[in-house]
């Protein structure tokens, strides 16, 4: 596994953990409102380690946009993913996030850059390694 990479393996593909991570799982919004990632955490799992996905919905703006945010989460993720991924290994935890904009759209926030999530992405890392 790369350090910086974001294999097929970290990631979310199947409805059932879909389901499993909205059904079950918690919610956290950043301070500013503008994202929130899903999570479910699986204690003693035989698989300890982190799955994650990006979602964006439709009404947040055309294609080009909401593909732009989706890959600035996923670059803010796969840059500080290391602590989490040690934490739930040492706990022998399996943890399944799904980040997404809450307040994020084309509308209010016509250019997006990783300066601008990066931030609110750690925040919400940081709270759910507290969690576990």
């Amino acid at each position: 596994m790369k350090k910086f990479g974001l294999s097929s393996s970290e990631r979310i593909k199947s409805k059932k953990e879909f389901d499993l991570v909205y059904s079950s799982g918690e919610t956290s919004f950043s301070t500013s409102n503008r994202l929130k990632v899903s999570f479910y955490i699986d204690g003693d799992s035989e698989e300890p380690g982190v799955k994650t996905a990006f979602a964006v919905s439709k009404k947040a703006g055309i294609a080009v946009w909401r593909n732009r945010v989706k890959r600035i989460l996923r670059t803010s993720y796969r840059l500080n993913k290391q602590d989490l991924i040690k934490e739930c290994e040492i706990k022998k935890v399996k943890l399944l996030l799904v980040f997404s904009s809450n307040f994020f759209n084309q509308q209010k926030n016509r250019k997006i850059g990783l300066n601008d999530v990066m931030p609110e992405v750690i925040e919400l890392m940081n709270r759910i390694k507290d969690k576990l």
